[in-house]
C-alpha cells in the first residue's frame, strides 16, 4: 500500500493537502492558533501550547516506532549539529519574538482569518526562507555543520533498543500532564 503512495505523485500531494487541513483544523480546536493562548505559554500562564506540542509528541513517537515495528515505515532520520541547531533555533525564536506565532501557528491563524498572521507571518516566512537562501552557502561552509551529532536518534546514541527511551519519556510527558492539571494550568 505505501509502496503504491510513495510511486503516485497526485496522490501524495492531496493526501498532503488532506493532512495539512486536518493539522490546521487541530491546531485551531487546541486552540493554539489563538495570539492570547500563544502569549500566555511565553508569559507561563497559560500551558495549552505545552500540552498540545507533548500530545503530539507522545502519539508521534509511539505511533511512529509501532509502525516501523510492524516494517509499514523507515526512518529517515538527519543528523543533526548544534550550528543547525543553534541557527534554527535563532531563527525560529526571532519569529516568534516578534510575532507571537510559529510556522505551524501561522497557518493555522491564517487559515481561521487571522490579518496579523497572514501578513506579518505568511510574508514573514517567504522574506525568511529567501534570506536563509541567500546566505546558505556561507552558513553551510562556516556554522551548520559545527557540532556534528553522534547519532541520528537518540536511542542509536545510547545504543539500546528505542522502547528504552520511549517508555520512560512517555511516563514523563503524563506525570507533566497531572502536574500541570493538578496545578490548574
Amino acid at each position: 500500500m505505501f509502496e503504491q503512495l510513495h510511486a503516485n505523485r497526485e496522490a501524495q500531494l492531496a493526501l498532503g493537502l488532506v493532512m495539512g487541513i486536518a493539522f490546521g483544523f487541530f491546531l485551531q480546536t487546541g486552540g493554539v492558533t489563538d495570539y492570547d493562548i500563544i502569549i500566555g505559554q511565553l508569559l507561563f500562564t497559560d500551558f495549552t501550547v505545552v500540552k498540545v506540542m507533548l500530545s503530539a509528541v507522545l502519539v508521534g513517537m509511539i505511533g511512529v516506532y509501532l509502525m516501523k515495528g510492524k516494517g509499514l515505515v523507515r526512518l529517515h532520520a538527519r543528523t543533526g549539529s548544534v550550528g543547525s541547531t543553534v541557527v534554527g533555533g535563532l531563527i525560529f525564536g526571532a519569529g516568534f519574538a516578534v510575532l507571537g506565532y510559529c510556522p505551524g501557528t501561522v497557518a493555522g491563524a491564517v487559515g481561521q482569518g487571522a490579518l496579523d498572521a497572514l501578513f506579518g507571518g505568511a510574508l514573514g516566512i517567504l522574506l525568511g526562507t529567501g534570506i536563509y537562501a541567500a546566505i546558505y552557502p556561507a552558513l553551510q561552509r562556516r556554522i551548520l555543520g559545527v557540532g556534528t551529532f553522534p547519532s541520528e536518534t537518540v536511542p542509536a546514541m545510547l545504543r539500546v533498543n528505542p522502547w528504552m527511551v520511549i517508555v520512560p519519556l512517555a511516563v514523563l510527558i503524563l506525570a507533566l500532564f497531572w502536574v500541570l492539571e493538578s496545578l490548574g494550568l
